[in-house]
């Protein structure tokens, strides 16, 4: 008799009581916290400094009398002391895999997986795809980066763990892309956001529709907007399937919180990760449900183990349990945006992704946008101008004053000013395979922030 795949990848690890999650996340974190003083003149430093150490951890809120570690911190650690700093935890005979962090700006950070931290990452990231829907025998296009940039590596090591056909072919070769979607018939598709858009639009371009291919779900990180309606609407209709969001980041791991079916927010896995929301002014936790600055402390890593590493990403988190069936806390939304990505204009503060959610609600325009911040000399004020595309060519010039004028108003009333918008030729402004770098601070008061 024919038995139908289990809803969980780990029934145990997944719908654990609360009770028996915190006494779990304590026992791990105790042990993590001693090692770290023990084996980490980096950390012993840190603890010493403020006067704490792993006896001070009676409930996993002692955490909280933990310093946070930025990244700035650890790239001052690596400088000072290379190639890797002193936070290596495991020893040498232990690294298998070295990787550092991205972005778009700044020195990344080194960081290294033990061999135990392959096999955990492996496993948090098949946890992940399983909870989208991805099974043995499925056909899973990897479009996230291979090489350094961790993600890629991750998503295979966990597609071939789960079972399935993969096609490592990274973030390139779009051409290859769209014929491995068409002849090998894949049916799972991970990564970026802004390039699975990308192939959407050149999925059409090359004369192909959706019924020519057989991809059913894709899972989209490396950058926020998966959870945007807009954005997520744009994916599911250009290459006709279920969007999911994906999050990690080099420092904690790759790929190790993603939504469910039910694409109620991002599951944390709390059994590896210890999660907290904070207020980036007070650094004191939020109330449940209000918007914070996500800070994660591993609770198994081995080589390179972060205790209350200060993310920069913008959450809220819910803690009852999800209808699927999981009970650990989600992060409705998603990532909200990042604390560090926050435009100061006029006295007013908003960011990127709230231009994304107006742009991308316009059926008539392209998903791109680009923001653009500069200072008129003469006049001494600064001026923000947010470029489009329009999508359909044949525009009577009356139809695009209306709509520039749509879309200034609906952007004023979301970011509480009125910006300056510019329609620009469809296909004029850069895709990208990788991250998307969207905004262009030109003003000389901001610039070197960038």
């Amino acid at each position: 008799m024919r038995r139908d795949p289990p809803i969980f990848y780990d029934h145990k690890i997944e719908t654990m009581s609360r009770n028996d999650l915190d006494a779990l996340q304590l026992t791990r974190l105790k042990w993590q916290v001693d090692r770290c003083y023990r084996r980490s003149d980096f950390y012993r430093e840190r603890f010493d400094a403020a006067g704490v150490s792993a006896t001070d951890i009676k409930t996993v809120d002692d955490i909280r009398k933990f310093p946070f570690v930025q990244k700035e911190e650890l790239r001052e650690e690596q400088a000072q002391h290379p190639f890797l700093g002193r936070f290596t935890v495991a020893p040498e005979a232990a690294f298998r895999e070295v990787h550092p962090s991205t972005g778009t700006t700044g020195t990344p950070v080194n960081t290294i997986w033990g061999a135990t931290d392959v096999q955990y990452i492996t496993e948090v990231t098949a946890r992940t795809l399983w909870s989208i829907g991805v099974r043995p025998g499925d056909v899973l296009q990897n479009a996230f980066a291979y090489g350094l940039w961790v993600a890629g590596l991750a998503v295979h090591y966990a597609g071939a763990k789960i079972g399935c056909l993969v096609i490592p072919i990274g973030a390139a070769l779009t051409e290859r892309q769209i014929d491995y979607m068409v002849r090998l018939k894949s049916t799972v598709l991970v990564a970026t956001p802004s390039y699975a858009i990308y192939l959407a639009e050149q999925l059409k371009a090359h004369n192909y529709s959706i019924s020519d291919i057989n991809l059913r779900i894709g899972c989209f990180g490396g950058e926020p907007g998966t959870e945007v309606p807009a954005t997520r609407r744009t994916i599911e209709s250009g290459l006709g399937i279920d969007a999911y969001d994906y999050y990690g980041l080099a420092e904690i791991g790759p790929t190790f919180a993603s939504e469910c079916t039910y694409k109620a927010g991002l599951h944390w896995s709390e059994d590896l990760h210890l999660i907290e929301v904070i207020d980036p002014e007070t650094q004191e936790p939020v109330p449940e449900g209000e918007v914070g600055v996500l800070v994660i402390t591993h609770l198994e890593r081995r080589a390179t183990p972060m205790i209350r590493y200060w993310t920069n990403d913008l959450v809220r988190l819910d803690r009852s349990p999800c209808p699927c069936g999981r009970t650990h806390a989600r992060s409705p939304e998603g990532i909200l945006g990042r604390a560090d990505d926050m435009i100061v204009f006029m006295g007013v503060n908003f960011y990127p992704i709230q231009v994304e959610q107006v742009v991308r609600s316009f059926e008539e325009l392209s998903p791109e946008y680009r923001i653009r911040l500069t200072h008129d000399t003469s006049t001494h004020r600064d001026i923000c101008t947010i470029s489009v595309e329009l999508e359909q060519k044949k525009m009577l010039q009356e139809q695009v004053s209306i709509l520039q004028v749509r879309t200034a108003n609906a952007l004023r009333e979301a970011l509480g000013f009125r910006p300056v918008v510019e329609f620009v030729d469809q296909g004029s402004l850069e895709r990208t395979e990788f991250k998307a770098k969207r905004v262009i601070e030109e003003r000389p008061a901001f610039a070197k922030k960038l």
